[in-house]
């Protein structure tokens, strides 16, 4: 039987080389843009799953600069260290929560998150320890998921998810999809010079056939609902979703590509002085 390590393992070791490729990297090199990560700053990649953020962020800041990438699961940490090419420049992978971040005051000049923040018990909670360790005029920057809607991939997964086993299995991937409490939870975080910008790109996967099975194997590594499924339960879910979407996937697909959209909020703010920032 397979025990949860390993499956966990298995987990983000599918995520890596399936969703990041496709969902993540690409975002992550916006994500950086839009934080205005220079050469030189020491970067803090929280929730930072398999590392697509931090390793982008590590060729940025080259090496007058630093990376630390803090995630709660030993699993994405795993991955994340076995995905570093052997010349890369070295990030301070680190486990632990986002609620209580184990790095001192007023020591980072960036903070990122790349589709995390949506999973975290307290979101206002991790943003003030985000600003707690960012120094003075640093700036933390966020990327989440809009609605379920401008997602027509998860939105239809979700869909066949309630019909199969009557729960919102994407539900927490979408918890933060409303711009304006994005931007409530960063006012009462304590940040200012807050901005929210949406986007949205074409996402494309080869091999559709065998996209089901691969994405309900990857996600298990970021969904709480899948994560608490064993394998077996999600290959029975799989061949059920196969069916369910057979049709959508067939509309979507393009010179042998699945062909969708991914629609995303960013959000960023600065750390004020300590006058602006008390209380």
């Amino acid at each position: 039987m397979t025990q949860p390590a390993e499956a966990a393992l298995h987990a983000a070791q599918m995520y890596e080389h399936f969703m990041v490729p496709l969902m993540f990297a690409p975002w992550a090199t916006v994500l950086l843009e839009f934080a205005g990560v220079q050469a030189g700053e020491r970067v803090l990649d929280v929730a930072c799953g398999t590392g697509s953020v931090a390793r982008q962020a590590a060729v940025r800041v080259g090496p007058g600069g630093a990376v630390s990438a803090l995630d709660i699961s030993p699993a994405m940490l795993a991955v994340a260290r076995q995905s570093a090419a052997p010349d890369a420049p070295a990030i301070d992978w680190q486990q632990g929560s986002a609620q209580e971040l184990p790095f001192a005051d007023a020591t980072f000049a960036a903070v990122l998150c790349q589709q995390g923040m949506q999973f975290f018990p307290s979101p206002v909670g991790a943003l003030r320890e985000m600003r707690r360790v960012l120094r003075v005029g640093g700036r933390a920057a966020l990327l989440v998921n809009q609605p379920l809607e401008r997602n027509p991939l998860y939105q239809r997964l979700s869909q066949a998810g309630q019909k199969r086993t009557g729960v919102e299995l994407f539900a927490a991937a979408f918890a933060l999809s409303d711009p304006d409490r994005l931007e409530l939870l960063l006012t009462t975080a304590g940040f200012v010079d807050i901005e929210v910008s949406s986007q949205s790109r074409p996402v494309r996967y080869a091999e559709p056939q065998r996209f089901i099975a691969s994405i309900l194997q990857g996600a298990a590594a970021a969904v709480p609902a899948l994560a608490a499924m064993s394998e077996a339960q999600r290959l029975h879910l799989t061949d059920q979703f196969q069916g369910d979407l057979a049709d959508w996937l067939s509309d979507q697909t393009e010179g042998g590509e699945l062909v969708t959209e991914m629609a995303v909020h960013l959000a960023r703010g600065r750390r004020p002085d300590e006058v602006t920032a008390a209380g």
